[in-house]
């Protein structure tokens, strides 16, 4: 070696921890032996050179961190206003994985990977929103899918399990085609599998990899755990992939003629928060099983109407053909049709005011009807009960009432068992006490239940999760005297879905929804009290019977909700409401669900079909008010009583409480005004020029009035048009 090699060697830097380039630059010129042979610019240009070489180094990681960032965190407004946003797993500066490990369960010769499953609502959403689709269109899906996965995921080099439903395999990924959303990979040696109803050996995984050129999708692959934090956005990315194709991404998605609107907004965003309601027993048991099967049915409509659309030659003129295309046309209009259907269960707002028409939840019990042996009994239900409470009881109760031979007493510790054991005709006294129940109540049979008492004195709450809390279905209930408390009941604390139930002086403290009626449901309620809704206090189907006085329904989302009658199909409801307080709501204290082309028409029918406020208040007083317009008898009447209606008797109000009577009256005027020349249309399509008025006569009964409309957020009375 010569000098000159010698003393390059020994210039070249070592810098300690903590120097500088310079300090370390001024160090080893201090130090060098042989300096002579070195002119000053020969320093200077090594001094350079160094410095830019670390700048450049400084430069690229500072590049790689922004990067990351960028793709992985939120900013500082994001934190301050969401807080954790989920992707704190990619903080490159914290070491090590942030994602905990899915240990497997059976076989141990696998190994465990990322468990990644059980991401909440809001750490999808973003993911979806700010990195995958972001405000693509429904074109566009896949190429913006494609290049978030070409940032995220690690090119080769990783280890995955290849799941299917027949087996689990080890493989190594050695390349991904992120367009074609699969990844090349190579069998792991030896071979590590668990397989469900067969047997699997190395040479038949190797064939099979052959046959599928080494390419599988990426939605069956599972990253390795691994600490060191390497992995975590592939095993992340791959997870959003999977659950979006899984639970998101509809085969007819790519055909939908809404291109032009962002399809996270119009797409992903319902059905996300779909699939978390129902994972968090937020929607009925019943629209959940409604919902999959039509999904299912849709499917299936699509790949019988492209398998017969790819049959078609686009220049055939054949018999045969044409054929196809009339059934194809009609299978289009079917499919369109479910998917429409689709759409109102996966929009929150159009799921919960439109009350999808279906018999959620599941069955109710079957009616016992009266027992073989004619008799009748008297369940007492308590816990606990003193002497002096059993003598009021058989001196108030019992004894002037259930004296008869036909009559036997049977005692209960719990209301569920005494409802339970109950026949046609038995009635159910309840003492004081606070019970707690774990499940619906069903009343199938005709029956009365009373509490022996003040309703704060005699509770019945309900603790854990359900469809419904109390259901009633039969012929002729009554309740009386009882306090429910409703926890996370999802169809409401009280539903009548047939038959005929009387409420009377009963406290109802609500939870989640409040009171429904169903179609052929018959609802008595009075003097109840009624709050806490989140929903609406009471839901009105069409084709019920209501009949609301004296009672008190305040804080809750809504007071009242009419459910649309409109459609030719429906039959209208009948409608009680007298001496209500309605208040302290945060929407409406009224509001009724009505289509959307009804508000174009609601002009020319106020002018031609709805009389005025001058033409209601004369004829008010009438035995009752005919409409001169082609709509049904509708009869404004008070409490269905042939009785004029006079307001002079009732106490006064001042006239700002009671505005939203009329409003209410004029509302559904108008509305069944609508509904009859639909049909009128609907049976002159059908040739019929001259329709039977008894085949059009629906007498809507309407006493809305002395109701009292208070501190409603949004007011006394509105429509939501849909």
């Amino acid at each position: 070696m010569t000098e000159e090699d010698g003393c390059s060697s020994m210039m070249e830097p070592q810098f300690e921890a903590g120097e500088t380039a310079a300090d370390g630059m001024i160090s080893t010129a201090d130090s060098i032996s042989c300096e002579s042979g070195q002119n000053k610019t020969d320093k200077v240009d090594l001094e350079s050179n160094v410095e830019l070489e670390e700048d450049v180094r400084d430069f690229n990681l500072r590049q790689e961190d922004v990067v990351r960032q960028e793709l992985f965190q939120n900013d500082d407004e994001d934190d301050d206003d969401d807080g954790d946003s989920g992707t704190a797993y990619f903080n490159p500066d914290m070491a090590g994985t942030r994602l905990q490990r899915a240990e497997r369960i059976g076989d141990a010769s696998l190994p465990d990977t990322f468990q990644t499953n059980e991401l909440l609502y809001y750490e999808r959403f973003k993911a979806y929103q700010d990195y995958m689709l972001g405000d693509c269109k429904t074109s566009e899906v896949k190429a913006f899918t494609a290049d978030y996965l070409e940032k995220v995921l690690e090119p080769c080099d990783w280890q995955a399990q290849w799941c299917t439903d027949v087996f689990d395999v080890l493989v190594e990924v050695v390349d991904v085609n992120y367009k074609e959303l699969k990844a090349q990979v190579k069998l792991v040696v030896p071979l590590q599998c668990e397989t469900r109803g067969c047997e699997l050996t190395e040479e038949a995984m190797n064939t099979l990899l052959e046959a599928t050129l080494q390419k599988v999708p990426l939605q069956e692959l599972r990253v390795v755990f691994d600490e060191s934090g390497d992995f975590d956005q592939t095993a992340l990315a791959l997870e959003h992939l999977r659950f979006f194709y899984k639970h998101i991404w509809r085969q007819w998605d790519d055909e939908d003629e809404d291109d032009d609107f962002d399809y996270f907004v119009r797409c992903v965003e319902p059905r996300l928060r779909l699939f978390y309601d129902i994972l968090e027993d937020r929607v009925p048991a019943g629209l959940v099983a409604e919902y999959y099967s039509l999904l299912a049915r849709c499917s299936q409509k699509f790949q019988e109407f492209s398998s017969l659309r790819n049959g078609i030659s686009s220049d055939s003129e054949s018999e045969l053909d044409n054929v196809s295309m009339v059934e194809g046309l009609r299978m289009y209009e079917q499919m369109e049709a479910l998917k429409r259907k689709l759409r109102i269960m996966e929009n929150p707002l159009l799921r919960y005011v439109l009350g999808y028409k279906v018999n959620s939840g599941q069955q109710s019990c079957r009616a016992k009807g009266p027992r073989a042996s004619g008799g009748r009994v008297v369940h007492v239900v308590s816990v606990s009960t003193t002497v002096s409470q059993l003598q009021s009881l058989m001196a108030d109760k019992l004894g002037p009432k259930f004296s008869g031979e036909e009559f036997e007493v049977q005692f209960h510790s719990e209301p569920l068992l005494a409802v339970s054991a109950c026949y046609e005709g038995d009635v159910v006294i309840i003492l004081p006490g606070h019970y707690n129940v774990t499940s619906s109540i069903s009343i199938p049979d005709s029956i009365s239940v009373e509490g022996f008492g003040l309703p704060d004195e005699v509770v019945i709450e309900k603790k854990n999760k359900g469809d419904s809390f109390v259901e009633s279905t039969g012929a002729d209930v009554k309740i009386s005297n009882v306090k429910f408390i409703q926890h996370d009941a999802i169809e409401g604390i009280l539903c009548v879905r047939q038959g005929k139930l009387e409420m009377e002086n009963c406290v109802l403290q609500c939870e989640t929804t409040g009171v429904i009626v169903r179609t052929s449901g018959h609802l008595t309620m009075n003097m109840c009290d009624l709050y806490g809704s989140k929903g609406a206090g009471v839901e009105i189907y069409p084709g019920s019977v209501c009949s609301m006085v004296g009672n008190g329904i305040h804080h809750c989302k809504e007071g009242i909700l009419i459910k649309d009658f409109a459609d030719e199909l429906d039959t209208m409801p009948k409608i009680t409401m007298v001496n209500n307080v309605i208040h302290n709501n945060e929407g409406y204290g009224v509001i009724l669900v009505k289509p959307s082309d009804a508000a174009a028409a609601q002009g020319e029918a106020a002018q031609e079909d709805t009389p005025s406020d001058e033409q209601l208040d004369k004829e008010e007083g009438k035995d009752e008010m005919k409409l001169q317009v082609d709509v049904p008898v509708i009869v404004v009447d008070d409490c269905s009583l042939k009785e004029p209606v006079s307001y002079s008797s009732c106490y006064v109000v001042p006239p700002e409480f009671t505005e939203g009577n009329d409003a209410i009256k004029r509302e559904l005027v108008a509305t069944s005004a609508k509904k009859q020349r639909l049909q009128k249309s609907r049976l002159k399509e059908l040739g019929v020029t001259q329709a039977d008025d008894n085949l059009l006569s629906q007498e809507m009964f309407v006493s809305i009035q002395d109701n009292q409309f208070r501190r409603n957020g949004m007011g006394s009375f509105g429509t939501f048009l849909y």
